[in-house]
């Protein structure tokens, strides 16, 4: 463990804690100073000048990485009639009903995400307490409640990830591994970054993007200089 800590300080010294850096040099650093054994992940860190304990500014949705997340997404599907057939097609890893209710509901969880039809809701909703705080639960608002499953299904599979502002106005996003070339981070951190910017509430005040911060599994923090930051209009 003490061979591990050195590590991780050795790492830290590389990363000027006073100084914000532009969205490549940020990836580039942070690539740098990953010491896992394993091919970390690479995640952003939004810290928004919102008050989530308003409706009006709570912010969730999804986004489609352009280049993946470097994970394959396990996806179970609620859904009955020929809709299951449809799931089936569309490469979901699970398709049912009931008898994946009752899976859950006695521990089951081999799973990463769920997509429901509309009318399978009422049952699926009986999880919402389990479901819920996994951050599982299907909703409309990031496409996982929907009639269209074969949408749904190709999206997550390509690379979608879900975004929401927990209570302390900060949301966490993965964009994808170590082992990326720096342009794909790049591309997919913008990705993230527009769909973020643009979700701004109306009814916040004062400065909205407060931070924004790379870091990978275990790894040192590196600032991002948002300002300089160049999006889609």
């Amino acid at each position: 463990m003490a061979k591990k800590g050195k590590k991780l300080q050795d790492a830290a010294k590389l990363v000027d804690r006073t100084k914000v850096y532009a969205a490549t040099e940020a990836i580039e650093l942070a690539k740098k100073t990953s010491t896992v054994n394993f091919d970390a992940t690479v995640e952003v860190a939004f810290k928004l000048g919102i008050d989530t304990r308003k409706n009006d500014q709570q912010i969730r949705g999804a986004v489609v990485l352009p280049n993946g997340t470097g994970k394959t997404q396990r996806v179970l599907v609620f859904a009955k009639g020929e809709k299951i057939k449809e799931a089936e097609a569309a490469g979901a890893d699970y398709v049912g009903d009931t008898e994946f209710i009752n899976k859950i509901q006695q521990g089951w969880f081999d799973f990463d995400v769920i997509v429901a039809t509309p009318d399978m809701m009422g049952e699926v909703g009986k999880l919402g307490r389990v479901l819920g705080p996994k951050g599982l639960m299907p909703n409309p608002k990031t496409g996982t409640v929907t009639f269209d499953v074969t949408k749904a299904i190709e999206e997550i599979k390509a690379g979608k990830v879900e975004y929401r502002a927990d209570k302390a106005g900060i949301i966490h996003a993965p964009i994808g591994k170590v082992s990326f070339e720096d342009d794909k981070l790049v591309e997919n951190f913008l990705a993230v970054f527009d769909v973020v910017l643009k979700a701004k509430p109306s009814a916040a005040k004062g400065t909205y993007m407060k931070s924004v911060n790379i870091t990978t599994t275990m790894g040192p923090s590196v600032k991002v200089d948002s300002s300089s930051v160049k999006v889609s209009k």
